[in-house]
């Protein structure tokens, strides 16, 4: 039997490329297109705490930057991935995973960052994925923002909790370039020796809700929480 032909839209050339649903190879070019660093998210404004953490003497020595990525990860893992994976798995939450972001984020440093990177993040989605619900969230924390866009965009869960460790991750790496602790190749190395625990602690955030949220680095969140104060700045937080 023939297999009918696909249809068009009306008007259309016979030779156009039709329309079809998202599947796995389209959510995987989606996936990379989030993760380019061409990716408008805002992300490289801020160092998560990197910068002040140096200028108050936190960073001293080669194996300092290691042990204070590894820390902001876990952090990032437990402080923000319970926000991702909920809005990931109900879309509709998400005003009301804003809200309680908005009310757990008490670092007022780490507050601006996370509205300004979520609504940076919503405004690039929205126009580059066509998705104009999601164009002007309020408060817009990034985090929840992150969990709900993606699973718009048909991106699984565990695949969305990677990138945004990933992100985190590269973000802190490429602050630490840019404040001249390390160099671009020893920066990779140390990223590369962290995937495996960003991985694990993704897999753990799958079945997150938002009674995992946890602080565990409270001392990055001090340090963070002086950037305004710090007499001269690279970064916005």
């Amino acid at each position: 039997m023939p297999t009918p032909p696909l249809a068009r839209t009306p008007g259309s050339h016979p030779d156009a490329p039709r329309a079809r649903a998202p599947g796995p190879d389209i959510t995987r070019w989606r996936l990379w297109q989030l993760a380019d660093s061409a990716f408008p998210a805002g992300g490289f404004l801020h160092s998560n705490g990197l910068e002040s953490a140096r200028q108050h003497g936190v960073i001293r020595q080669r194996d300092d930057l290691p042990r204070f990525m590894a820390t902001s990860l876990r952090q990032a893992a437990r402080a923000s991935l319970p926000f991702v994976a909920t809005a990931h798995r109900d879309p509709t939450s998400l005003p009301h995973c804003d809200a309680v972001c908005d009310a757990w984020t008490s670092n007022h440093v780490a507050h601006r960052a996370s509205r300004l990177q979520g609504k940076a993040f919503a405004r690039a989605v929205s126009h580059a994925f066509d998705l104009p619900h999601l164009a002007s969230p309020d408060p817009g924390h990034f985090a929840p923002v992150f969990g709900a866009a993606l699973a718009h965009l048909d991106i699984p869960r565990p695949d969305a909790l990677q990138l945004f460790l990933y992100q985190h991750l590269r973000s802190v790496v490429s602050a630490a370039i840019r404040l001249n602790l390390v160099g671009p190749l020893e920066a990779q190395r140390i990223q590369q020796h962290l995937t495996a625990e960003a991985d694990q602690l993704a897999t753990q955030a799958i079945a997150y809700t938002l009674d995992d949220l946890a602080q565990t680095a409270p001392m990055i969140d001090l340090w963070q929480g002086t950037h305004d104060r710090l007499d001269a700045r690279l970064f916005h937080t």
